[in-house]
């Protein structure tokens, strides 16, 4: 028995032996300095985040809700942002502005249809959020964007309506002052790291 045991312990130490000997060897540039030879390494950029979290439960659990929320409307602000630049590409080849409000008569009917429901269940949290992150994803405010793609008669009523359910469609996303937590949250979810 002792034998067999030996036997197994000396091929188990062969075959370790033979996969500590596979080295594989990297080259590196390098530079020279002062007679010596130093690597020359190229890292990758690291943000820093000044997201704390907080020591009470319950504004943990208000952080917590506060992710998930941006979590939910993301996704339709980066989609709001791609569907911006390709109806903006079909409208400035429309050569009429009868041509401009029938694409964007098409546009509003087609979101509407696929996406008109799921925005309907928003919460009265996550519309503000979307406002902003429309904002943040286009580069304007959404007042101003239904004031170029449908005039300024209808960016009234839409901005009239938003007043009276407490929303602004003119607020401005600000990532350096009002809205550093949430610029902080979406880089994050951007990054996988939420």
């Amino acid at each position: 028995m002792k034998k067999a045991v030996s036997i197994l312990l000396l091929v188990c130490s062969i075959s370790f032996a033979v996969y500590a000997q596979d080295v594989r060897y990297k080259v590196l540039p390098a530079r020279v300095i002062d007679g010596d030879t130093m690597p020359y390494i190229t890292l990758k950029e690291v943000e820093v985040y000044t997201l704390r979290i907080p020591r009470s439960r319950k504004a943990r659990k208000r952080l917590s809700k506060y992710v998930r929320n941006i979590k939910k409307v993301y996704p339709y602000a980066k989609l709001a942002g791609i569907k911006l630049r390709e109806y903006e590409e079909m409208l400035v080849n429309a050569s009429t502005d009868k041509e401009r409000k029938k694409i964007m008569k098409q546009a509003e009917k087609e979101i509407n249809e696929e996406y008109g429901g799921e925005l309907r269940d928003l919460t009265f949290t996550q519309g503000k959020i979307l406002i902003k992150l429309i904002d943040r994803e286009t580069g304007e405010s959404s007042y101003n964007l239904v004031q170029d793609l449908r005039g300024n008669f209808t960016a009234f009523w839409y901005q009239a309506f938003a007043r009276i359910w407490g929303y602004n469609l003119k607020i401005k996303y600000d990532p350096e002052g009002e809205d550093r937590k949430l610029e902080i949250i979406v880089r994050m979810i951007e990054r996988g790291q939420l």
